[in-house]
């Protein structure tokens, strides 16, 4: 079995969901409105919000800009914070 095969089978925590949590947190930590965000994205707010909710799929172009306007990079918010495990929500 293929390494990838793998861990999708063993993860139970959503990339989606892995990804709203850290911009949240990333916002958070920015003092960053959603608008804020948004604005510096070049994203309408109702898709930030929307996409903190995990109420709707999201480009990897989009992943990127977020990245630029939280000032990581983008593999960073996609990757799980293991202290930070508690507050992703299980796909079920």
């Amino acid at each position: 079995m293929k390494k990838s095969a793998q861990l999708t089978r063993t993860t139970t925590v959503s990339a989606r969901a892995i990804l709203a949590t850290n911009i949240v947190k990333l916002r958070g930590e920015l003092g960053y409105s959603q608008e804020k965000l948004a604005l510096e994205a070049g994203l309408h707010r109702t898709f930030v919000a929307h996409v903190e909710r995990r109420a709707r799929n999201i480009s990897l172009d989009n992943v990127e800009r977020l990245a630029i306007a939280l000032q990581v990079q983008v593999h960073e918010l996609l990757t799980p914070v293991e202290a930070d495990r508690k507050s992703y929500p299980q796909s079920g």
